[in-house]
């Protein structure tokens, strides 16, 4: 048996497989909030004792670099090592890979029912797959084919600059650039970058709030959720928040299109990630493509490049189908 778990730094999807169930079928899964334990394997002994079941192996992805078997939860004060993992939790192996690895890892295995198709375009065989999640933080990764399978390369591309594309945007850079020194697209296109936008918006553009809108955020524990939904909102959207939304799609179309010409995606781009499910309606306007094409002389290749929404927890699929590979390899070679 396998634990497979997706460590985001505001919430874990942990989840126990076995090899006949494979990756879209867990025997017993849970959701829990990552800061309420003071490590994974505080969080996985709970978990491993309240299922019962006994595994042999894990396979976890976390949102952040994973270098030599060790790594550090971007938005979330842990460290783990593989070393340690798996002596703590007395398992015969434990596997770390980053989150957008594990994203990556999941798209070859997708059922339809786990996108949603933005743009249709003309996917070329076995081309490279562009990942972009905006989540707590912003992740991106790829895909290259060997010859025989795809190959997940993960990155941290959502720390790189944020590349403004027009004046509101530049306004926005200067304005976080005084309290940062170095704004990453992360900061402006992620769930802890929401709140940066709707400031700038309200403090520096001047964009009025509504009083009972501006008290609902001030006192929300998840302040992203609350603007999106205000944004949102069919019957009383809120201005600041409507525009909010507006923004950080934009940057995020944008940035899609970066990655998608750096790794030339012509086998699709995908994304993933909790702020694109909830965004998924403005997604889904035609603003977003058109932002996403807008790359000047490059536009007519844009507009060939498939582009979908992964509505599934793709991470946690990942981890856990790269752990029943391995413990499938394990097995047959005796």
């Amino acid at each position: 048996m396998l634990i497979a778990g997706d460590i985001g730094g505001t919430k874990t999807d942990l989840a126990i497989y076995s090899t006949e169930s494979g990756p879209h079928t867990p025997l017993v899964q849970c959701q829990v909030h990552s800061a309420d334990y003071k490590s994974l394997q505080a969080m996985v002994s709970e978990f491993l004792g309240q299922a019962k079941i006994p595994v042999s192996a894990a396979s976890f992805d976390v949102a952040g670099p994973v270098i030599g078997g060790r790594a550090k939860v971007t938005n979330l004060p842990w460290v783990m090592d593989v070393d340690s993992l798996t002596s703590d939790l007395k398992l015969n192996s434990v596997h770390l890979m980053n989150d957008l690895e594990a994203v990556a890892r999941a798209v070859p295995v997708l059922r339809d029912s786990d996108v949603v198709t933005i743009n249709g375009g003309e996917a070329v065989k076995n081309g490279p797959i562009a990942i972009i999640a905006p989540g707590t933080g912003l992740g991106e990764s790829f895909l290259t084919w060997n010859g025989s399978r795809y190959v997940a390369h993960s990155s941290e591309g959502g720390h790189s600059d944020f590349a403004p594309t027009d004046e509101r945007q530049i306004r926005l850079l200067s304005f976080l650039l005084h309290r940062w020194g170095h704004v990453s697209v992360e900061r402006v296109c992620s769930g802890i970058g929401i709140p940066n936008i709707y400031e700038f918006l309200r403090d520096e553009d001047k964009i009025l709030e509504q009083p009972e809108t501006a008290e609902l955020i001030a006192s929300s524990k998840d302040r992203t959720k609350a603007i999106v939904e205000g944004g949102l909102d069919p019957r009383s959207p809120s201005e600041l928040c409507r525009t909010t939304v507006e923004v950080v799609v934009s940057i995020l179309a944008s940035e899609a299109g970066n990655l998608a010409l750096k790794v030339l995606a012509t086998g699709g781009v995908y994304l993933a990630g909790g702020v694109a499910v909830h965004l998924l309606a403005a997604l889904r306007e035609p603003r977003f493509m058109q932002v996403f094409t807008r790359k000047g002389r490059f536009e007519d290749l844009m507009e060939r490049m498939p582009l979908h929404i992964i509505t599934a927890r793709a991470a946690l699929v990942g981890a856990a189908t790269y752990g029943l590979e391995t413990l499938r390899t394990r097995r047959s070679n005796g």
